[in-house]
């Protein structure tokens, strides 16, 4: 199976930055694409950002780009998400996801996620 897990949430002022990690372990063979998903309380869960782990190529949600970069390092299975500007409405729960093919509904493999909180 696949194990995500996260780490790199936490409370930060608006307009601050954070750095979200998610490394991957287990039969990562099964995925060709890693990702940032977030959920807000009351809120559906939305992409954020995906990565395809071989070339590289991106797609963003129109609410952070600009804002947050999607990075990732193979040799260390691991997928970061950097985010800037951040604004209260980024408070949610982001959650790691991997899939075959980046578009948001071929996500199978989540991790347990981690908490972002903006303040005003």
């Amino acid at each position: 199976q696949v194990q995500l897990v996260e780490s790199g949430g936490g409370s930060v002022q608006a307009g601050g930055s954070l750095r979200l990690s998610c490394v991957a372990s287990g039969w990562t063979w099964k995925f060709n694409c890693m990702g940032w998903f977030r959920q807000a309380p009351g809120k559906e869960r939305e992409g954020v950002a995906g990565i395809y782990t071989g070339s590289g190529s991106t797609a963003y949600a129109d609410s952070v780009k600009g804002r947050f970069t999607i990075s990732r390092d193979n040799a260390k299975n691991t997928v970061y998400l950097q985010m800037t500007t951040l604004q209260p409405e980024d408070t949610a729960m982001y959650y790691c996801a991997a899939g075959y093919g980046c578009s948001w509904t071929n996500f199978r493999y989540w991790g347990r996620g981690t908490q972002v909180t903006i303040s005003s």
